[in-house]
């Protein structure tokens, strides 16, 4: 079949901008066939680019020629055609179109190009599997909501931008290929050719580059910017990701969360029309674990974690005086008026749910007017039941969940719990919006596998001063100047106070298990830079596609990356990662993979 060549057409809109003004007026459009219905006299073509879509008509009566030719037409195809735009018949308009009062009586048309049939429906429900869609991922890319998403994105690119310019910052690019510094997730290793048996390391982030930046003076330093993580995936992570990185100088903590909560308050206004309230709620790390089992707290909700030790760890209950004597804790939730939405069925699934994150089980109580309705009534006294009862502000109809444990699976299971009761109940509203600050996190913890401390956020964050005489007996109770920002249970952010005192770094370093010589190889040239009047500074980077993720109402950040990777780091569109040629690998002095 022929293919047309566009020559000298050019479009005049669109195909989402033809409205009632236009009626009478001659169009060029151009685009994919998104659908047809063939009616024998009359070919109705839906035809789509990423405006939207505009019904075309070929009526023999115009051309009959066009008409005639345009019955070969299939789903996908390429068009261009020419025409004049009318009004629909009454009452065969489209409300649901923002074109659906008009259409394009076509007086010429131009076949640019075939389609094989597509491996799946690229208009309307998803019918293949997400690895299947992946490798035609171009042709998924095709479906209106998916370009949404990305234009979305572009325009909240455009107004970080925006706003961190207005506010003094300047846009710098750090280097891609860069130094190992193995004190996080892993690398990804680049071989050198020039300096055989030589690596670079994608960055997990700028953090060195941009502290320089603020060693060199610039003072408000940011960037959009693609950093590189070889760790294990999830919904929310991705080799390849991108993130909003800025730094400041000469500032403290309040500094660059005051500009954080502006930038979300101007993205929010913008794009979610909704006001975010500032000063952005602060809550200390400890009170988050605590209330809420986790240092990502979803706050649009209550049922907070409560300790209840006291109250039961010397009854009779073997497990709960087990627990109690191994140093443990016991806390509980309340379920405001869940007694009649957990069925012993539900319960059983939830008991499942604490297994899964470590716990021996759940223990439950239903409050009844008379009482409790439990296996644990028998081992508690209508007094304990009252003190218990009122501790946690229980009242009839309530449902209490109790996990006794070791401090970790007890926080774990029953605040990932906490979330699964609220979305069972539906208390979660989709279109609630909470941010919170997390703050003064620990300093560092100890690693088990590694037999050492290890810093929480990363080395170079700096220690509360009040905290500083803990450093040496005590550093694990020593907390930090760090911060994250949580958005619904999501981190999508996280920064710190920076050491900017080289004495300080090189104490850090040693508390870590760094010694002098391995701290010179990995981060010698910092060092040295600290030397030279480094300035206070702080900073923080921003997980953009978190973000977006969240303001598009998507579950999985691969739905606002172009070419995501799928759960095994793979690409199912190229083909990577793919096997390296002898002849790549020898050149590259990687004799080894060669043999």
């Amino acid at each position: 079949m022929q293919i047309d060549s566009l020559e000298d057409w050019k479009r005049t809109h669109d195909c989402g901008s033809l409205r009632s003004e236009n009626v009478g007026r001659d169009a060029v459009l151009m685009g994919w066939v998104n659908s047809r219905r063939d009616l024998g006299n009359l070919i109705f073509i839906d035809l789509r680019d990423r405006g939207g879509i505009t019904q075309v008509v070929f009526d023999p009566q115009v051309n009959e020629e066009i008409h005639e030719r345009a019955h070969v037409l299939r789903n996908e195809w390429v068009l261009a055609v020419k025409g004049k735009v009318t009004p629909r018949l009454e009452g065969q308009e489209n409300p649901n179109m923002p074109t659906g009062d008009v259409e394009l009586q076509v007086t010429e048309l131009k076949i640019l190009n075939r389609t094989e049939v597509p491996p799946f429906q690229v208009d309307g429900m998803v019918d293949a599997s997400e690895t299947l869609r992946s490798r035609y991922r171009y042709l998924e890319l095709r479906r209106q909501h998916l370009f949404q998403n990305f234009q979305k994105r572009h325009l909240i690119a455009a107004c970080v931008r925006e706003y961190l310019n207005k506010n003094g910052f300047i846009d710098v690019e750090t280097p891609f290929l860069t130094k190992s510094t193995p004190e996080g997730a892993r690398d990804y290793l680049v071989p050198s050719r020039v300096n055989k048996g030589m690596f670079y390391a994608l960055p997990q982030s700028p953090q060195l580059f941009k502290q320089l930046l603020m060693v060199a003076g610039f003072d408000r330093y940011y960037q959009i910017v693609r950093c590189f993580r070889d760790e294990d995936l999830r919904a929310d992570r991705q080799p390849e990701f991108t993130q909003v990185d800025l730094e400041m100088s000469f500032v403290s903590e309040d500094d660059v969360l005051g500009v954080l909560e502006g930038l979300m308050k101007e993205l929010f206004s913008r794009f979610m029309d909704r006001e975010i309230s500032t000063p952005i709620p602060r809550m200390e790390y400890r009170e988050a674990m605590d209330l809420f089992g986790t240092d990502r707290p979803d706050v649009r909700f209550g049922m907070e974690l409560q300790e209840i030790m006291d109250l039961v760890g010397d009854s009779d209950f073997r497990i709960f005086k087990t627990v109690a004597d191994k140093g443990g804790v016991i806390k509980a939730i309340r379920v405001e008026q869940g007694a009649s939405e957990f069925s012993r069925k539900i319960l059983d699934e939830l008991s499942k749910t604490v297994i899964e994150w470590g716990g021996k089980g759940l223990a439950w109580i239903k409050v009844n007017d008379d009482g409790w309705k439990s296996s644990l009534s028998k081992y508690f006294k209508a007094d304990a039941q009252e003190a218990i009862n009122n501790r946690l502000g229980a009242v009839p109809g309530d449902l209490i969940l109790i996990v006794a444990d070791s401090p970790l699976i007890v926080n774990q299971s029953l605040g990932m719990l906490r979330l699964e009761v609220a979305d069972r109940l539906k208390l979660i509203k989709e279109d609630a919006y909470a941010f919170v600050w997390i703050t003064r996190f620990p300093l560092v913890e100890y690693n088990e596998s590694e037999g050492r401390l290890e810093a929480v956020h990363h080395p170079f964050t700096a220690p509360l001063e009040e905290d500083l005489h803990l450093l040496k007996d005590h550093p694990e109770k020593a907390r930090s100047r760090a911060y994250d920002l949580v958005l619904n249970g999501v981190e999508i952010g996280g920064g710190s106070v920076r050491i900017h005192n080289i004495s300080m770094q090189e104490e850090m370093f040693k508390l870590l298990g760094i010694s002098r010589e391995d701290a010179g190889k990995k981060f010698g040239f910092f060092l040295e830079a600290l030397r030279y009047g480094a300035p206070p500074h702080a900073g923080i980077a921003i997980g953009f596609d978190r973000l977006v993720a969240i303001m598009v109402g998507v579950e999985s950040i691969r739905e606002v990356i172009a070419f995501p990777k799928t759960q095994n780091a793979t690409c199912p569109l190229t083909g990577a990662p793919s096997k390296a040629d002898k002849g790549q690998l020898k050149e590259l002095a990687l004799k080894e993979l060669t043999e």
